[in-house]
């Protein structure tokens, strides 16, 4: 039997025992809960870059191994014999689906792909130039004014039908964000297509002919959805389950979650990746930015390379890489100019000494960019489309967050750095 472990922590000559807590894999961590009560200090983690906010169950990373885990399951596993759906079931409930499950899943889902009409009148609201975030933020924020009946935290029916009604409405109301920025109609849904073939049958399709989606296509998209379902206590993660944490409502919290993705340095960095390869501009001026890209004194930053978490290659870069090589093919686009450009700082990456002892490489951004470009993809919705697929990872870790007997409100502490107490002074007496 293992004995429990402590760590001991000593100030001004008082020491105090702290339990050492043990996960399923991955490090140790150290409980701080009693140190403000025993020793009257707090800790300092700018980013919460070493501090366990909470216990989950849901997915795994480990960045020196380059291993990212759903539920146990190998993210390379998953993305190869699994569709989205069967990924979204098991990130919800723990295991993969029979048919059965599979099956009512699916059911349940396509029965709720709809949204309120009221609710399209939403988007008039918006200039026509709105970014598609801004519209999902308010799009996704207005469904708690429509949807009262499943508002009820405590209630296991209402989160049930709530997170049925998110993973549901976000294909629409995404591909309406687009519609509506183009000038084209909305699409209504068709449940006789798969969730994502009818996202892009919503995307894509208008009124004046049948859309029928290319297999391929649907297929690399799909992929992209399964790649970004979850990623552990990320900053959007983390505002969801912050936010939950105070009792919002679902469609609250999954907002919280769409604005924070928003950010450039997360949600936005494939986004990023693609300006920054419009920047270039030509295979030509390639080496010119490699040189930038190695000068410590210049602010060029090669965007799409290297990850915060990974130190070794992203592994959904490598089934991203494919997709891409997939999707390419498939459209005859490898003589591109903006996607030759891509596959050379590919090439460089992968093989210049600097990129590699750096550990450098090309991430997931850098390559769901070009497949959604390839895909018709407009830039401004390449985060939208992360939403979408991330939908089911927030509403999981909300779900966890809410049944989590140790969850507190969220209320982190600060070090306080400005004046110290002092008295007002009447105007005439003031410097």
């Amino acid at each position: 039997m293992t004995m429990p472990r402590s760590a001991t922590i000593i100030l001004d000559g008082n020491s105090t025992e702290l339990p050492v807590l043990s996960g399923t894999i991955g490090p140790d961590v150290v409980d701080i809960r009693a140190l403000y009560a025993k020793q009257g200090v707090f800790t300092f983690d700018p980013g919460f870059v070493s501090t366990a906010a909470c216990k989950s169950a849901i997915t795994y990373i480990d960045g020196d191994e380059g291993e990212l885990l759903y539920r146990g399951y190998p993210i390379e596993q998953l993305a190869v014999h699994c569709d989205f759906m069967e990924v979204c079931y098991l990130i919800k409930n723990g295991e993969l689906p029979n048919r059965p499950q599979y099956d009512d899943w699916v059911r349940r889902i396509k029965t709720h792909t709809m949204v309120h009409d009221q609710l399209t009148r939403f988007y008039q609201g918006f200039r026509r130039d709105a970014h598609p975030m801004a519209v999902m933020v308010g799009v996704v924020g207005g469904l708690s004014a429509f949807y009262h009946d499943s508002l009820d935290i405590s209630n296991p029916e209402h989160r049930l039908v709530a997170a049925i009604r998110l993973i549901a409405k976000l294909p629409t109301i995404t591909a309406m964000a687009h519609k509506y920025t183009t000038g084209q109609p909305f699409m209504y849904p068709r449940n006789d297509l798969s969730y994502t073939a009818n996202f892009m049958h919503m995307m894509f399709g208008t009124p004046c002919e049948e859309y029928k989606p290319n297999p391929v296509l649907v297929r690399a998209l799909d992929r992209i959805f399964i790649l970004h379902a979850d990623h552990e206590q990320n900053a959007s993660t983390s505002t969801v389950r912050l936010s939950g944490s105070s009792g919002a409502n679902p469609f609250a919290c999954i907002a919280a979650g769409i604005a924070c993705l928003w950010g450039p340095a997360h949600g936005g960095a494939n986004e990023a990746c693609l300006k920054m390869l419009e920047e270039i501009g030509d295979i030509s001026r390639v080496p010119e930015y490699i040189r930038r890209a190695k000068d410590k004194n210049d602010s060029f930053r090669l965007m799409g390379f290297g990850h915060r978490v990974y130190k070794n290659f992203d592994p959904r870069a490598r089934l991203m890489r494919e997709t891409c090589h997939e999707v390419l093919g498939e459209l005859g686009l490898h003589d591109d100019p903006l996607f030759k450009l891509a596959l050379e700082l590919e090439r460089i990456a992968l093989e210049d000494e600097y990129f590699i002892e750096k550990k450098l490489y090309p991430n997931v951004d850098f390559y769901s960019g070009i497949v959604q470009r390839a895909l018709g993809i407009p830039t401004k919705l390449f985060t939208g489309i992360f939403a979408l697929a991330r939908t089911i990872g927030w509403i999981a870790q909300w779900h966890e967050m809410i049944g989590d007997p140790e969850q507190k409100i969220g209320r982190p502490r600060q070090l306080y750095v400005g004046a110290q107490q002092r008295d007002v002074v009447s105007m005439p007496q003031r410097a």
